[in-house]
């Protein structure tokens, strides 16, 4: 199937379906660029890929093999490969559910977002809701007066105060005793 782009020319889009609609190809292809997008921001904003696999009992190995040949390896040493395994996974699922809550509070709340955003962007639009990036600068730089500006009864504030808060007064006992 072929199109003409009227800024970038003809492009060509190939599927293995034949039975497929075309239309539903070049909606299929839209979908391309949006889930780029939002991997891009995993690994920049969020950080979704920055946990490294690492022990300090593990054996090292060339850069080039990634082979440990773990049926020689002890059951003990097997077992601390797992639980690092758990480790990133749990990792990589909670910089999704990171990114998830960065968009939520992006479409819900983008004015408290670019009130307490205090920087510039020189593509800054604050009539649009915000990015992810500039999302996670308001947080980090304000959260506590995040949740005081924010909706009047958004769960989300409801369980971070619970949580943050509660947290904070308990470290800060610990800090006194």
């Amino acid at each position: 199937m072929s199109g003409c782009l009227p800024t970038h020319g003809s492009i060509i889009l190939m599927c293995t379906d034949l039975s497929m609609d075309p239309l539903d190809v070049i909606i299929l292809y839209g979908y391309r660029f949006k889930v780029e997008l939002g991997f891009r921001q995993a690994l920049h904003v969020v950080g979704t890929c920055a946990y490294h696999l690492w022990m300090a009992a593990m054996t090292p190995s060339r850069r080039v093999t990634g082979n440990q040949y773990m049926h020689h390896k002890s059951e003990r040493y097997r077992q601390e490969v797992r639980r690092k395994l758990r480790a990133y996974h749990s990792h990589v699922q909670l910089s999704c559910i990171v990114q998830g809550l960065l968009q939520y509070l992006a479409i819900t709340s983008g004015s408290t977002v670019w009130q307490l955003f205090r920087s510039w962007l020189r593509t800054m639009h604050t009539d649009c809701p915000p990015s992810e990036l500039v999302v996670a600068h308001a947080l980090r730089s304000s959260l506590p007066e995040f949740l005081s500006v924010g909706p009047p009864h958004p769960v989300l504030a409801k369980f971070l105060r619970s949580h943050l808060f509660q947290a904070y007064d308990q470290a800060r006992q610990r800090v006194a005793a």
